[in-house]
């Protein structure tokens, strides 16, 4: 088996240190197990609730070339913290035949599995959302005292180092005074982009200025002293550079040229997309939405095969019967209390398995400290030179830096209790069929693709042995039935 690594760490106490360990790891993992590392994906001081990362997008477009056959991560959450994402991805990678293994979490291949991956993911999410709002909690308090709480500086302005507050840059603040005027006297925002184009004008990321970015510069009311940070507001909390009558010339000029723009449509969420295939032909099935004749909008899935005309004549499914009848199915053969019980026993078991990572990490931390204290005797003996400095400044790094390895390594090797996972699993036999957010997460998690036959569905399940077939007619008593806790047909 080919397999890439994919490594990553964010700016909350980890350092670059932690990539090595990662990559360590995981290639110690690949020898142990007769799998070969044909590359690495590294993604540093980026978090993982976004899947705006430049090497996960490069390792999910690589993955449709066929190089690979798996991604190994140190543990789930370097690969996502946020569980929509997670999923998502996890879909695309298996659509190209690959699959994510985590070296330090041993997730089995049946519901239980599923089960953990998700109560992981939902771990790691809850950890990034509370050291999420710890961190604009500091912020909350950095804007009350007219602090900048960092990002891009806008055009003139600079940040003062020691005081971390705003102030007026002189050689780029009266470009902003000529555009806000230049714009009342009537000038478009057209003519002012081509002007500063022309300049070589370019923003501190070296972007060059487009019409709307100079569009949001003219409504930033920043620019007249007004300091602005979430729900903090402190009109005079820093300088300004234009006056308020200029400011609001210019607002007014904005609201007369200022067309509205059209609503947008409400677009249907089609959950079963990329997962809904034609039983007759094999091609996938894409929503689509149709006006009666009466008005009313209707919404289905329709074969492609059958939309291009290709030889299949396949009918069009109700998008709602389809997705309910997907879900509850789902529900009521993996979320009855007998099997609910059987998984959380499994997973309790599975959540024994050693930690190998702490021990190693304390280990290191103890022959780093005896290190230390070794150059500290030869300091104390009067051997203090510019290699003695830099060897005990190097062995101080180390040591902080494992000692966060530690510490990230006990708040992110959290236990669960056979009852919390109980309730956890709960959640999904007791959820709400109507709750959208719900149904995305059913077919998110457990299903991998369904097929549509004229007399029956076949549904597999994202783990082995996971499929069943039902026929129309079983299915639509299963749905008309009361009794949405017992098992389908």
């Amino acid at each position: 088996m080919n397999a890439v690594i994919y490594a990553r760490y964010s700016s909350d106490r980890q350092r670059e240190e932690s990539i090595e360990g990662q990559l360590r790891e995981c290639t110690e993992y690949a020898v142990k197990n007769n799998i070969d590392i044909v590359g690495s994906y590294i993604d540093r001081a980026l978090s993982a609730r976004t899947a705006d990362r430049p090497d996960f997008q490069r390792m999910i477009a690589d993955s449709a070339k066929g190089l690979f056959d798996a991604v190994l991560v140190w543990k789930l959450d370097r690969f996502s913290r946020d569980r929509y994402d997670s999923a998502h991805y996890k879909r695309v990678l298996k659509k190209n035949n690959v699959k994510v293994i985590s070296i330090k979490e041993n997730i089995s291949e049946g519901p239980e599995g599923i089960i953990l991956e998700s109560m992981l993911e939902g771990y790691a999410e809850y950890y990034s959302a509370e050291l999420s709002q710890k961190i604009r909690r500091g912020q909350h308090d950095n804007a009350m005292k007219g602090i900048d709480n960092g990002g891009v500086v806008m055009l003139g302005y600079q940040r003062n180092k020691i005081t971390g507050k705003l102030e007026i840059n002189p050689e780029t603040a009266p470009y902003v005074k000529e555009i806000f005027t230049r714009y009342a006297n009537g000038e478009t925002l057209t003519s002012l982009q081509a002007e500063m184009e022309k300049r070589g004008m370019r923003s501190t990321k070296g972007n060059a200025y487009s019409v709307g970015t100079l569009c949001n510069l003219l409504k930033n009311r920043k620019y007249i002293g007004e300091y602005k940070y979430g729900d903090v507001i402190i009109p005079g909390g820093m300088p300004a550079i234009i006056d308020e009558e200029l400011f609001e010339r210019v607002q007014r000029r904005m609201r007369k040229n200022h067309k509205a723009a059209a609503r947008a449509k409400a677009e249907e969420e089609y959950l079963l997309t990329t997962k809904l295939f034609c039983g007759e032909c094999g091609r996938q099935m894409a929503g689509e939405s149709g006006r009666g004749q009466k008005g009313i909008v209707y919404h289905y899935y329709k074969c492609s095969g059958a939309k291009r005309k290709l030889g299949c004549k396949k009918k069009a499914i109700k998008k709602h019967w389809i997705e309910e009848a997907v879900v509850k199915l789902t529900v009521a053969k993996i979320f009855n209390d007998v099997t609910i019980d059987r998984i959380a026993d499994a997973i309790v078991v599975m959540q024994e398995q050693e930690d190998t990572i702490t021990p190693v990490l304390k280990q290191q931390l103890k022959e780093c400290e005896k290190e230390i204290q070794n150059v500290m005797t030869a300091i104390m003996k009067g051997i203090i030179t510019d290699s003695t400095k830099e060897c005990l400044e190097n062995l101080e790094n180390r040591r902080d830096s494992l000692k966060n390895s530690i510490i990230q390594c006990q708040l992110e090797r959290h236990k669960f209790t056979k009852e919390e996972i109980v309730e956890w699993i709960g959640r999904f036999k007791n959820g709400n069929i109507n709750d959208i957010a719900y149904r995305r997460e059913i077919i998110d998690i457990f299903v991998n693709s369904v097929y549509v036959y004229d007399d029956k569905l076949l549904l597999i399940y994202n783990y082995r042995d996971g499929n069943e077939t039902l026929t129309l007619e079983e299915i639509e008593c299963f749905i008309s039935s009361n009794s949405g806790e017992s098992s389908p047909p």
